[in-house]
């Protein structure tokens, strides 16, 4: 019998390690795969029937025995995997073999496209590698949403002996998973992304930055990366990883070249772009994990392939990480351009509650709270601008009828201090302030309220990266949105 069973931190932490030891202690050796996103029935097992996978979950160590003699009849049989409506809904491209494959086997890579990016970009002239990522209209996954091909175009250009490839993992966003979810499910996927780039810029080292929080990643991350050197992939360039402290500035990416270099992970003022004088002062391509592993699809498939996925200038797919009070929480990978009615009442099933939903967080902590009344907005990187919100990760967390958005704003002023690197002033010191002004109107000063907007703004401007300038948009949409829970201690005066 051949069977399947994710090793995911959410899986484990749902106790799948004991599921799989069942498994053992019942003398069958599962598979340890990623996982396939559906975070609410894990751990799930996978068990080929006919040729065919069929889910099961979400089990226990007690299920074990009756999975094992009757998978057919088993009362958590879900059905074929693919056939799910979870999966049958996606457009799968970025995370084809995440909980598909052993992470770790090459073998297993190799049967399901591994590699064949990199073999078709090697068979190219390196401009015409930046070319193709330059038309398939890729974009940073990590917030930002830059064009990646530019930002590569540019450390191609920059004359040097020595060039770096660095991979941003420093996923702190709350409510963002799709980085760790890749790299436990599919590592060799984003060490060939690196490899292209590398090929592509130059570069003959490249370093992957995690955080010291995800310890299922940095053990599965450091064995790719042996086995990626070991087996000599890519002898002209190999790969190191490295672990930080847990700074959610180092997310930034001056701040992260500084830790990297040994330094306080403190924000660069640009110019000089990284891209011109990154690491240790050379020319560097920093890009996060999923921008990175979309690359060798991209280089298989063709540009115009990823292409033509997406809405306006938001071309390919993008993991959405649906997390918060829903039904169904988890990654589902999908082209640009679903309503976030689409991707809350339908996709993740409502509130898990069972209550209306109030309002939902996209683009992690320091992202604007979006309306039910503003849910017909396609998912896009200008679309959300245009409502003075902000794709980031896609990281989306969904709130109840229950939640006090004053309480959350303030949160997000409490967040931004303590995480602040102390650079630059409007953000070190206007977030305290901040912080302090809304617990003024949260106690019924309603003479502090116009001074919210003022310190937004000041942030806004002054800030040298985006940990403060982004700060305004959950403090301002949830002051906009939501004025009743910011009037609620005046009516009780």
């Amino acid at each position: 019998m051949k069977v399947w069973l994710s090793q995911d931190a959410a899986a484990r932490a749902l106790g799948a390690d004991r599921v799989a030891k069942a498994m053992v202690d019942a003398g069958v050796q599962p598979i340890r795969t990623g996982s396939r996103g559906m975070v609410w029935l894990e751990p799930m097992a996978e068990v080929e029937i006919d040729g065919v996978r069929h889910a099961f979950g979400p089990l226990v160590a007690g299920d074990v025995a009756a999975l094992m003699a009757d998978p057919k009849g088993h009362p958590k049989a879900l059905g074929p995997t693919d056939e799910l409506p979870w999966m049958k809904g996606q457009t799968r491209m970025t995370f084809a073999r995440v909980g598909v494959i052993d992470p770790l086997s090459l073998d297993d890579y190799r049967a399901h496209g591994g590699l064949k990016g990199l073999e078709v970009a090697r068979a190219m002239p390196p401009a015409d590698v930046v070319e193709e990522v330059t038309q398939s209209g890729l974009r940073g996954r990590g917030g930002a949403g830059f064009p990646t091909g530019i930002k590569w175009k540019t450390v191609a250009g920059v004359e040097g002996p020595k060039k770096y490839i660095v991979c941003n993992a420093d996923e702190g966003d709350s409510g963002s998973f799709a980085d760790r979810m890749m790299m436990e499910g599919d590592p060799l996927c984003l060490i060939e992304g690196m490899a292209i780039a590398a090929y592509a810029v130059g570069a003959d080292k490249g370093y992957v930055y995690l955080r010291s929080e995800y310890p299922d990643a940095i053990r599965i991350m450091r064995a790719a990366a042996d086995l990626w050197n070991r087996e000599r992939l890519t002898p002209d360039f190999n790969v190191e990883i490295r672990v930080g402290a847990g700074a959610y500035i180092c997310g930034e990416e001056t701040a992260l070249l500084n830790s990297l270099e040994g330094k306080r992970g403190t924000v660069r003022a640009k110019p000089p772009l990284p891209a011109i004088k990154g690491l240790f002062g050379k020319p560097t391509v920093v890009n996060n994990v999923i921008t990175l592993a979309a690359v060798p699809g991209i280089m298989a498939a063709g540009a115009a392939t990823y292409r033509d996925f997406g809405i306006g200038r938001s071309r390919g797919t993008i993991p959405l990480q649906i997390a918060g009070n829903v039904k169904y929480a988890g990654l589902y990978e999908v082209a640009f351009g679903l309503t976030l009615d689409e991707i809350v009442n339908d996709i993740a099933g409502g509130t898990a509650s069972g209550r209306p939903v109030r309002a939902v967080q996209v683009g992690g902590p320091l992202g604007a709270y979006l309306h039910p009344s503003q849910f017909d907005v396609p998912f896009g990187y200008e679309e959300y601008d245009a409502k003075s919100a902000l794709v980031g990760h896609a990281g989306i967390v969904v709130f109840d009828d229950t939640v006090d958005m004053a309480e959350q704003a303030e949160f997000a002023m409490e967040f931004c201090g303590i995480e602040s690197c102390g650079k630059c002033t409007p953000c070190r010191i206007g977030a305290v302030r901040g912080r302090e002004t809304i617990a003024r109107i949260r106690r019924g000063d309603m003479t502090a309220k116009p001074l919210v907007t003022d310190l937004a703004e000041t942030m806004r401007e002054g800030s040298l990266c985006a940990l403060g300038g982004f700060t305004p948009f959950p403090v301002i949409s949830a002051m906009n949105l939501y004025p009743e829970d910011f009037e609620q201690v005046e009516a009780a005066q």
